[in-house]
């Protein structure tokens, strides 16, 4: 746990592992047996579930809720309010928590449900509700999401309006 940030109010479980240069903020609950990679940082008022693994470098924004056996791979970006599900027909007690791959970015407001895989460098758009796996270097958006773009449309579209929004007057 060197050079790692923490903040107060944290709730630590029997048997958590926490990487190098993790930055930890306030009032996060970490269940029993969850793993956070090095360099990950998790907001504020984040539920991390028992038996969780959150892969390298990831950044968990506030108020996220990942529930118990998740896996994240390295890189994953979650946005604020966000929900990863892992109950399928709820009180059952056989868990189907999604899988997240590398490098994929999750909006604010997302809800995932059980046994869905979000794919490597997937997008999901804020507010929407993932039903269904989501393809490597696709993007999603809707209620429930679907495709919209594949992620080069989707990256086009970002340089083009940062751009925009970066030009210099003169």
């Amino acid at each position: 746990m060197q050079n790692s940030k923490r903040g107060i109010g944290i709730v630590t479980g029997a048997n958590v592992e926490i990487g190098a240069d993790c930055a930890i903020w306030n009032y996060v609950v970490i269940g029993e047996g969850t793993k956070i990679g090095a360099g990950t940082i998790v907001g504020s008022f984040v539920d991390l579930g028992k038996n969780v693994t959150l892969g390298k470098n990831c950044n968990i924004q506030a108020n996220v809720t990942i529930s118990n056996g998740c896996v994240l791979g390295d890189n994953v970006f979650i946005a604020p309010n966000t929900s990863l599900l892992n109950d399928k027909y709820p009180r059952c007690n056989y868990l189907t928590p999604p899988m997240i791959k590398d490098d994929a970015t999750i909006g604010g407001g997302v809800t995932i449900l059980p046994s869905v895989t979000i794919g490597e460098k997937a997008v999901v758009g804020g507010g929407s509700v993932v039903t269904k796996d989501v393809a490597p270097r696709t993007v999603v958006a809707g209620c429930p999401a679907k495709k919209v773009m594949s992620l080069e449309e989707f990256e086009a579209k970002r340089e083009e309006f940062l751009a925009q929004k970066c030009r210099v007057s003169p």
